[in-house]
């Protein structure tokens, strides 16, 4: 176990519930079982608050933590291009992420390949909460 993915799923700033939230959605890996609930409130265009809750393995949570923290004032938009890229990754060669998204350098590498789908499931969830209304 990577102590530095450790480190990152112990920042659990936005491990809450969201009262009022304007998007919601629930995703659950079908592999292992992990379980999300995402709550989002988004003002103009732009994610202002996130919050997550998860029954998951440790590479979950920690994409989970870092997705919170980077999307908070950010622009729809921009979040979209974040989670394509994020769900595409995998499967490219020699990717690494744009200079604004560095952190999920640390948790996108090819060494977590077989967690991919942990990986993803805060981002998939994301997706499916964009989507709500």
């Amino acid at each position: 176990m990577d102590l530095e993915i450790l480190k990152i799923a112990s920042n659990t700033e936005n491990s809450k519930a969201l009262k009022n939230y304007t998007h919601f959605a629930k995703g659950k890996n079908p592999i292992c079982g992990d379980t999300m609930d995402i709550e989002i409130i988004i003002k103009s265009n732009q994610i202002v608050d996130f919050g997550y809750r998860c029954k998951s393995c440790i590479y979950c949570q920690a994409s989970a933590s870092l997705l919170s923290v980077n999307s908070v004032n950010k622009k729809i938009e921009k979040i979209n291009d974040l989670i394509n890229f994020a769900e595409n990754f995998f499967q490219k060669k020699n990717s690494s992420f744009e200079k604004e998204w560095m952190a999920f350098n640390k948790l996108f590498n090819k060494k977590n390949v077989s967690r991919k789908d942990c990986i993803l499931l805060p981002f998939k969830t994301l997706s499916k909460a964009l989507r709500s209304k």
